[in-house]
């Protein structure tokens, strides 16, 4: 343990990975700033998902960097090591993402006699789970980041709600007036890896069945050209549907939107945990991976998420790994049918 024997006044955090696992910090990092009002804290993290830090507590510092030019290689990372400690004052340090980056920084500073306090990964759990040997699960990533802040002496309640809890929700041009009796739902049909997203064929299905409904409004989450092109494609052919790739947007707009809608149908992608963000539930479509994998959303209790009972499952963390079979079978055997009783019943329900 790393605990300080004097009490903290500027806390390093460090996660510099995707937008998902930075946007998994929030729910633990606000409640630990405002539970810790003495303490600042400085969130080391890259550009873009630096700009997803909304409502952030007074004591709550982002800073967006890329390591991948002005702080390139190891005496890039010590450059900027020198620098944090230098500017604010660090005097402990979580870690949040315990990867070779971050283990130099934090080296660095433990050196210099910071205490610092890495995230348990659980590599053995994590391989004992996806080859069948275990099948007990990965402790969720939130607990695992709220076992860091309290190594390091910190107080870390697990109370957050969601952004802008008792204040006005955010607005935004691009987000149009919900008429009474509407639905809206968020459909994000895309993720980094093919393990984890269902077919774009079955979903096209899905929204198809959804957008003959009336009152149902669908509104399509993707970013990428070929994800812009694919959802277009979608959009046109479906009434009440429209595709947010089409429309440049940050996160101030995505946060109105989201907060706005009934229900998200996702797959293990950021978008499940930017629902989180601002207390919208949750259907995720789950096929080489797992909520056991410790990536569930906070706050999403799992019970309308759509997964297939298969020996095979789940094969991989991150989705990432090829199907052993080739086809994919743990989403392919999803039929479109059962997605969107699942949606309806959630939105209705």
């Amino acid at each position: 343990m790393a605990r300080s024997e004097k009490p903290l006044r500027n806390v390093l955090v460090m996660r510099l990975s995707a937008l998902g696992d930075v946007a998994m910090t929030i729910p633990v990092l606000y409640p630990a700033c405002r539970a810790n009002p003495g303490v600042r804290f400085v969130m080391l993290t890259k550009a873009w998902p630096a700009s997803m830090f909304h409502d952030r507590p007074d004591n709550l510092m982002v800073l967006g960097i890329d390591v991948n030019k002005e702080y390139k290689g190891v005496l890039g990372l010590i450059k900027l090591a020198s620098h944090l400690r230098r500017e604010y004052g660090i005097d402990g340090v979580a870690d949040l993402h315990s990867v070779m980056r971050t283990w130099v920084i934090g080296a660095w500073l433990k050196l210099r006699g910071l205490p610092v306090v890495r995230l348990d990964k659980q590599r053995s759990r994590r391989k004992a789970l996806i080859t069948h040997k275990s099948s007990k699960p990965v402790t969720p990533t939130h607990d695992r980041y709220r076992q860091v802040f309290q190594q390091l002496g910190l107080d870390v309640p697990d109370n957050f709600t969601r952004l802008y809890d008792g204040e006005p929700l955010p607005v935004s041009p691009i987000v149009l007036d919900k008429e009474p009796g509407q639905r809206w739902i968020a459909i994000s049909p895309f993720s980094a890896h093919e393990g984890k997203v269902y077919p774009l064929e079955l979903m096209r299905q899905v929204i198809a069945m959804l957008s003959k409904r009336e009152n149902y409004w669908i509104f399509l989450m993707g970013g990428g050209k070929t994800e812009k092109i694919a959802l277009r494609a979608i959009a046109r052919d479906n009434q009440r549907v429209i595709s947010m790739a089409e429309v440049k947007h940050g996160f101030t707009d995505e946060y109105a939107l989201l907060s706005r809608c009934d229900i998200m149908l996702t797959m293990d992608s950021a978008n499940m945990h930017l629902a989180s963000l601002v207390g919208l539930k949750a259907v995720t479509v789950w096929g080489a991976t797992a909520p056991e994998c410790g990536f569930l959303g906070y706050g999403q209790d799992g019970r309308d998420d759509i997964q297939l009972n298969l020996d095979c499952r789940p094969c991989s963390i991150y989705g990432e790994r090829d199907c052993r079979y080739g086809d994919y079978r743990c989403l392919t055997g999803i039929k479109p049918e059962q997605v969107v009783q699942h949606v309806i019943a959630a939105v209705e329900g």
